[in-house]
C-alpha cells in the first residue's frame, strides 16, 4: 500500500519521482504516434507522462526515441545453447525485456526437474520470463524421450509462478484425430491461452484443429497458409530464427486490418546469431527494411504479444505500466542504445550492465546414456535401389521428400557425397534402449567428415550427419564423451566441439565463449564442404517428427503428415 501511495503521489506531482526521462519522443503503441514528452518513473513503474520535473534522477534524452521493452512471444531459450543468465546477457542489450518461452526442450530431457532449474534461474535476471506448460512431452509417439508430462503435470505447472498457458500443441494429428491423451491436455489448460503448431494445415484439417480453441500459429511458411489461419481466428506469429526464415513470405499479410493479430518472434535462435545479428530487434530491423512502418513493427513486438498473452502492465509506455524501456537514436535503424528494466538501467551500447553466476545442476548432468554400439550398427539396410530421402529446404524447418536411386552393396545402402546423399543417424540417449534410426539426407553438401549434436528437437536424442558410418560414429562418440554438445569430426578426430553438459542442451560457459566455439564449429563444418548456414540449427530439426515432410527419429524414418514410420527394407 505504501508503494501504491508513493506511485499515486508521484503521478499527481505531489512527490518527486525516482527517475525522470526528459525530452523523449515516446512511441505510443496504443495510437501509433510519437509524443514529445517526459516519462516519470517510481519504484519500477511509470507514474505518468507529461510536464514532470521533480525527480531524484533526471536523464535528458535530447529527443531520442523511447520504446517499450520488446516481448518475444514465442521462443525456446534452450536453442540458444546458453544457460538462463547468459541468455539474458545476450538478449537484454538487444532490447528483449520480456519472453514467453515454452520449455519443452529441457522438459523432454529432464521433465519437471528441468523446468524447475530454468524457472528458478529466471528469477535472477533483469527481464520478464513467462512460461507455457509444455504440451508436447513427448511431441509424438514415434520417438523416445527422457520424460513424459501428462494432463496432471500440466495442471500442476499452471499453478507454478510465471506459467500462463499451454505450450504449442505439436501433436496436430492427435488433435485432428481426437486422441484422448492430447484432448485431455487441452482440457487441463482450461481457459488459459493455448499456443498452436500447425505446419501446412489447411481446409478441413485446420478447422478440426481449431475446434480445440487453439489461439496461435508460428509454423506458417506461405502467404496463403498464413491468410487462411488469420481468417480462421488464429494469431499469426511471424518467425525469423536461425534456421526458420518466414518473414519475407508472411510480411505482406500485415496491413491495417490484420496487424493487431500478428507478432514478430524468433522461435529458435542460437548464441552466435543473438550475439552478431540480434534477437527480436533483428526481426524488427529486417521487417522495417522490407517496408513495414517502424511503429507497426514495434506494436507487433510489444502491445500485441502483451494483449494476446494477457501480460498486464507490459507492451506500452503508460501510467501504471512497468518501466521496461528502450532508448534509440533512430527508430528506423532500431539500434538499442539503452535498456531500462523496471526503471533500472541494465544495458548500454550493446553491453549488459549485470553479471550472472552459474549454478550447479548435478541432477541435469550425465543425461547422455547410449547403449554401446559399433559403426556397423549404423548401416542402412535395404534391398531396394530407390529410397525416400530427406531434402533440406533452405531457410525452413520443413523438409521435402524425394525418391532417389541409391547404391546397394550386399544389402547395405552406401552414402554418395558426390550426389550430396549423406548418412543421417539418430541414436537414443535417454534410457540406453539401443534404438538407432538411419536414413539419407540431401542439402548439407559435406564432402568429408561428420557433424553431431545432442540438441535434436524435441526428444533431444543424438543426431548426426556424415559421409560414412565410421565418421558418424566418431562424431556421436565425441558428443557422448562430452555428455552432450555439438561436434565436428574428420578422419575420426574432433576438429571442434561445444560441450553442453546441462541436460545435453545448455552450456556452462559465458556467452562470449559459447559464441567463439560456435564460430569454430561453423568454420570447421564449412571446411568439410558444408553448404548450409547455421548447420547445427538445421541438423537439430531433422529429428522433429511433427514438421513435414520427412523426419528421422530413433525409431526410424517418419512420414509426418501420415504420422507413421516408413519401411526402407
Amino acid at each position: 500500500m505504501r508503494e501504491r501511495g508513493g506511485l499515486l503521489a508521484a503521478a499527481r506531482g505531489d512527490a518527486p519521482c525516482e527517475l525522470l526521462l526528459a525530452n523523449a519522443r515516446v512511441v505510443n503503441t496504443f495510437t501509433a504516434e510519437v509524443e514529445h514528452t517526459c516519462v516519470a518513473v517510481y519504484h519500477g513503474r511509470i507514474a505518468g507522462l507529461g510536464d514532470y520535473s521533480a525527480a531524484e534522477q533526471v536523464v535528458d534524452l535530447k529527443g531520442r526515441f523511447l520504446v517499450p521493452g520488446l516481448i518475444d512471444g514465442h521462443v525456446h531459450l534452450e536453442s540458444s545453447y546458453l544457460d538462463v543468465g547468459q541468455y539474458a546477457r545476450a538478449v537484454v542489450p538487444r532490447g528483449t525485456l520480456g519472453v514467453v518461452t515454452d520449455l519443452h526442450e529441457i522438459a523432454n530431457v529432464a521433465g519437471l526437474e528441468g523446468l524447475r532449474y530454468v524457472t528458478r534461474r529466471s528469477r535472477r535476471v533483469p527481464m520478464d520470463m513467462f512460461f507455457m506448460a509444455p504440451s508436447c512431452v513427448p511431441s509424438s509417439s514415434l520417438e523416445t524421450t527422457g520424460a513424459r508430462l501428462g494432463p496432471q503435470e500440466i495442471r500442476r505447472l499452471l499453478r507454478w509462478r510465471g506459467f500462463i498457458g499451454l505450450g504449442e500443441v505439436m501433436d496436430f494429428p492427435g488433435v485432428i484425430g481426437g486422441d484422448d491423451g492430447v484432448l485431455a491436455k487441452l482440457r487441463a489448460a482450461g481457459r488459459r491461452v493455448k499456443d498452436g503448431h500447425a505446419p501446412g494445415l489447411r481446409g478441413r484439417a485446420l478447422n478440426a484443429y481449431l475446434t480445440a480453441l487453439i489461439g496461435s500459429d508460428h509454423e506458417a511458411t506461405t502467404y496463403d497458409e498464413g491468410l487462411e489461419k488469420l481468417r480462421r481466428g488464429m494469431f499469426l506469429m511471424i518467425r525469423e530464427g536461425s534456421a526458420e526464415k518466414n518473414l519475407e513470405a508472411l510480411l505482406p499479410l500485415v496491413n491495417d486490418s490484420t496487424y493487431h493479430r500478428c507478432m514478430l518472434v524468433v522461435d529458435d535462435r542460437n548464441a552466435k546469431d543473438l550475439h552478431s545479428d540480434g534477437d527480436v530487434d533483428a526481426v524488427v530491423r529486417k521487417a522495417i527494411g522490407l517496408g513495414l512502418a517502424p511503429i507497426r513493427a514495434v506494436q507487433m513486438t510489444t502491445v500485441n504479444p502483451a494483449r494476446y498473452f494477457g501480460l498486464e502492465g507490459l507492451g506500452a509506455i503508460a501510467p501504471g505500466y512497468w518501466a521496461n524501456l528502450l532508448v534509440l537514436e533512430d527508430l528506423k535503424a532500431f539500434r538499442v542504445e539503452q535498456a531500462y528494466y523496471r526503471g533500472r538501467l541494465v544495458a548500454q551500447e550493446g553491453r549488459p550492465l549485470f553479471g550472472m553466476d552459474m549454478e550447479e545442476a548435478p541432477s541435469l548432468g550425465h543425461t547422455v546414456n547410449i547403449r554401446p554400439f559399433s559403426p556397423s550398427d549404423l548401416a542402412l539396410r535395404s534391398s531396394r535401389d530407390t529410397l525416400p530421402v530427406i531434402e533440406i529446404v533452405p531457410g525452413q524447418v520443413v523438409t521435402r521428400r524425394t525418391e532417389e536411386r541409391v547404391q546397394v552393396r550386399h544389402g547395405v545402402v552406401a552414402p554418395d557425397p558426390s550426389r550430396d546423399l549423406l548418412k543421417l543417424v539418430v541414436v537414443e540417449r535417454h534410457h540406453a534402449t539401443g534404438n538407432i534410426g538411419v536414413a539419407l539426407v540431401r542439402g548439407f553438401g559435406l564432402r568429408r567428415g561428420a557433424l553431431a549434436s545432442s540438441v535434436a528437437h524435441d526428444a533431444h536424442n543424438v543426431v548426426a550427419v556424415g559421409v560414412s558410418g565410421e565418421e558418424v560414429y566418431a562424431a556421436i562418440k565425441e558428443v557422448e564423451r562430452k555428455q552432450g554438445g555439438l561436434a565436428v569430426v574428420s578422419d575420426g578426430k574432433a576438429l571442434a566441439s561445444l560441450p553442453l553438459p546441462v541436460a545435453g542442451l545448455l552450456s556452462r560457459e559465458p556467452l562470449e565463449t559459447v559464441v567463439g566455439k560456435l564460430e569454430e564449429l561453423e568454420v570447421a563444418a564449412k571446411g568439410l564442404g558444408c553448404l548450409v548456414e547455421s548447420p547445427f540449427s538445421v541438423l537439430s530439426f531433422l529429428a522433429l517428427p511433427v514438421i513435414p515432410e520427412l523426419k528421422l527419429t530413433d525409431r526410424g524414418l517418419v512420414d509426418v503428415m501420415q504420422g507413421s514410420l516408413l519401411s526402407l527394407t
